[in-house]
């Protein structure tokens, strides 16, 4: 960083405007031809068309005609190559092992953890969700104040359920989200409601073994209706939140802790500020001896050699794959994946989604990638771990949660205001701006490594103790504000019938 002027590798062909960059202003010795606005890019020398941009140290795109130096680089001149070239991998220390390594969870019989202890009311299809958040909003004004040790009756709804196959990827992930989150260990207790005509009946959704004492279903058609169906719920709740109330926090180690990362409305400064500070927590976390998930496949494309190379022969082609079906998918329906970024991105700085994808990966740290999972399947860690995703932020939620996540950060640039029950969530800000104008929403402002007083490695060992405070019962801001009932959306994949 020098005059208001980033630069984030010497090959790159590009720098970022720290601060609006009008025309005919130099900085570090670099005039501008034409305005740059903040977080977004200038040319450093001059580039032709077909010319690689590059940024990281990585290839971001081509040049779609002659750029002069000191020109904007944007999305009109500037865009994504018919293939793009992988250039090496940066290397860096792994940090040790942090002096912390213990927070305050809920041992569970099975031996995971929990951070919360929500009592959950799962509809098993879309037609018994009114019931739910009912049954949850009663619950939680006439049960919870008798038991202070429950931290709420969580409605985990959804669109899903029928008018699907019985079979086949879109039956079977549904399944599989519905169970993890079943026995997720956030959850104290479930109870699990149907109509009773679906295609995803609650037969198949029996309790296991610990959960056996806490764990209820029934079908609305057999208890009488919908008002039957609450009182019903009131009287099946009672003895579930009787024996979640008393369960307590012990100390337990970093290794019981699973950490879902995700970044959503990102800009420019998200590839530079919180998403490698996010790295270097989630490789603190590893050398714990905890886990971290990474997922969004449609976000690290053209940024999955950084992955591959750390994944070994079996994970690196099962990633590959994911890019093939995602590529071929994309394809299939019309459009690319470099749909992606969003208006919002593009209006924050980003340009392709190999710009966004470099940015996004760094959220990965460092540490080689220990196993590769599909969408929701069970991680039981440890390690740093890659999950399959769509890009779309709830959905990734729900399938890092239904993998085991107890704990979320989640990085912006632009803003979010989502919350995911029964797994609480971090908020990262890229930059102070947008800490500044939603600080209900945002928890820590990794936007002060701009001005230099702030190293990445020491906001990544900020964010690994909030972490660990959050786990051991801290509220962020999206928890304290309620976020949660409405955010639970498995990937929906197939015809709907």
């Amino acid at each position: 960083m020098s005059d208001g002027v980033m630069i984030l590798s010497e090959a790159d062909t590009v720098a970022v405007a720290l601060a609006d960059w009008p025309a005919g202003e130099t900085r570090a010795g670099l005039t501008a031809t034409e305005e740059v606005k903040r977080g977004h890019k200038i040319a450093r020398a001059a580039m032709p068309a077909g010319a690689p941009v590059v940024k990281y140290g990585q290839m971001m795109g081509v040049a779609s005609e002659d750029i002069a130096e000191g020109a904007f680089v944007h999305t009109h001149n500037c865009a994504m190559p018919g293939d793009h070239a992988e250039m090496a991998a940066p290397r860096g220390a792994l940090p040790e092992a942090p002096a912390r390594t213990t927070f305050e969870g809920y041992l569970r019989p099975d031996g995971r953890v929990g951070t919360r202890n929500y009592i959950g009311i799962i509809a098993s299809v879309n037609c018994s969700t009114t019931v739910c958040d009912a049954i949850a909003a009663e619950a939680n004004r006439t049960l919870l104040p008798e038991f202070p040790g429950v931290d709420g009756f969580a409605p985990i709804v959804h669109a899903q359920g029928c008018g699907m196959a019985h079979q086949g990827p879109g039956y079977d992930a549904l399944i599989r989200v519905l169970k993890g989150y079943r026995d997720h260990p956030n959850f104290g207790g479930v109870l699990i409601v149907g109509l009773g005509c679906e295609v995803n009946q609650i037969t198949l959704y029996q309790p296991t073994d610990w959960t056996r004492e806490r764990f209820h279903s029934f079908n609305m058609q057999d208890v009488g209706g919908s008002r039957s169906a609450v009182k019903r719920a009131m009287e099946l709740l009672r003895p579930i939140a009787t024996a979640a109330n008393e369960d307590t926090r012990s100390t337990q180690p970093v290794s019981k802790l699973i950490l879902g990362m995700q970044c959503g409305g990102s800009d420019g400064f998200s590839g530079i500020t919180c998403n490698p500070a996010l790295g270097h927590a989630s490789d603190l976390l590893v050398a714990a001896g905890g886990t971290s998930i990474l997922s969004e496949t449609p976000e690290i494309y053209g940024a999955e050699h950084l992955l591959i190379a750390r994944a070994g022969e079996e994970g690196g082609a099962r990633i590959r794959g994911m890019i093939d079906w995602w590529r071929d998918y994309a394809e299939r329906n019309g459009t690319t994946l470099d749909n992606n970024p969003s208006p919002g991105n593009k209006r924050g700085g980003l340009t392709t989604i190999l710009e966004k994808s470099l940015g996004a990966v760094a959220k990965g740290g460092l540490s080689p990638v220990s196993s590769v999972h599909g969408y929701g399947e069970r991680i039981d860690g440890p390690g740093f771990t890659y999950m399959d995703s769509p890009g779309y932020d709830p959905v990734v939620a729900t399938g890092q949660i239904a993998s085991g996540a107890n704990a979320l950060v989640f990085t912006t640039g632009r803003g979010s205001c989502a919350g995911y029950k029964p797994t609480p969530s971090l908020k990262l800000a890229s930059n102070s701006q947008v800490a500044r104008s939603m600080p209900e929403d945002m928890d820590i402002d990794c936007g002060v490594i701009l001005d230099g007083g702030v190293s990445i490695a020491e906001m990544g060992q900020t964010i690994y103790d909030r972490v660990l405070d959050m786990a051991s019962g801290d509220k962020p801001g999206s928890e304290v504000m309620g976020y949660g009932d409405n955010e639970f959306v498995p990937w929906k994949i197939g015809a709907t019938l």
